[in-house]
């Protein structure tokens, strides 16, 4: 499907979406985030996402010279915006059953910081750079990220990220546990599409089932994980991949996972 404001491609068995306004560093008014929860909405098989941004920039926030600000009752729509538009394609992204892969390049502010660290693994260039910019402009974090960055990087730090408002260097980022991986800037691309090919081609019912179980430890008692986990092992055996990983362990070779 042709989107405005994204590219939406198949590149075998992962789905690559390209946050596409570059003239803009990529700036996410509503309509770009609408479009990804719509490109995420059916993988048709895709057994990994990966998330990047077009030319020398992820995403430098929304979209705010031509946002909210324009409108009659700022605070509202900035409201609205948020639990219709931002909200619910982070939401989507949690619940995908697939891993996702984001690659930052540049700026990753805002919300596009926010769509960086929602991903199960980001990888960043030495250019790239994470910003919690909103008290520069009298404004308080959003897009999940007072429930996120506490929890990647400690309440000290995302303390500091979000009340001081300056950027992290992806070095930092990566010193911290923020992030992933940091690759040269001219080989960004390949490492972030090598990694979710990686993924593409693993016991993709096991990681949906890892994925939620992550979530659920996040908010529970070591009692409750555990119940989760056994859950989550039954059902991950009664798939034909853990069959399959069974069988290449005894028959000393590579599994071949179907995501089955």
């Amino acid at each position: 499907m042709a989107y405005e404001m994204i590219l939406s491609e198949r590149r075998g068995a992962v789905l690559v979406l390209t946050l596409n306004r570059p003239e803009r560093l990529n700036a996410a008014p509503p309509q770009l985030f609408d479009e990804l929860r719509d490109a995420i909405a059916d993988l048709d098989g895709a057994r990994a996402v990966l998330v990047t941004g077009a030319r020398r920039a992820f995403c430098s926030g929304a979209d705010v010279a031509g946002g909210s600000f324009a409108a009659e009752d700022p605070a509202q729509a900035t409201y609205e915006a948020l639990t219709r538009n931002y909200n619910t394609t982070m939401a989507a992204f949690a619940d995908l059953p697939v891993p996702v892969v984001s690659a930052v390049r540049g700026p990753a502010a805002g919300i596009g910081c926010s769509l960086a660290l929602a991903a199960d693994f980001c990888v960043a260039s030495d250019t790239g750079y994470f910003l919690q910019a909103f008290v520069n402009i009298g404004l308080v974090p959003d897009g999940g990220a007072s429930w996120m960055l506490p929890r990647l990087i400690g309440k000290a730090r995302a303390t500091e990220m979000m009340m001081l408002g300056e950027k992290v260097p992806a070095a930092k980022a990566l010193d911290w546990g923020m992030i992933h991986k940091v690759v040269a800037d001219d080989a960004l691309d390949s490492e972030a599409f090598a990694l979710a090919e990686r993924l593409a081609a693993g016991p993709t019912v096991s990681y949906g089932l890892l994925k939620r179980g992550l979530a659920h430890a996040l908010e529970t008692d070591y009692a409750g994980a555990m119940l989760r986990e056994a859950e989550n092992q039954r059902a991950a055996r009664r798939t034909s991949d853990s069959m399959e990983g069974g069988l290449s362990f005894i028959q000393k070779r590579k599994p071949t996972f179907t995501g089955a």
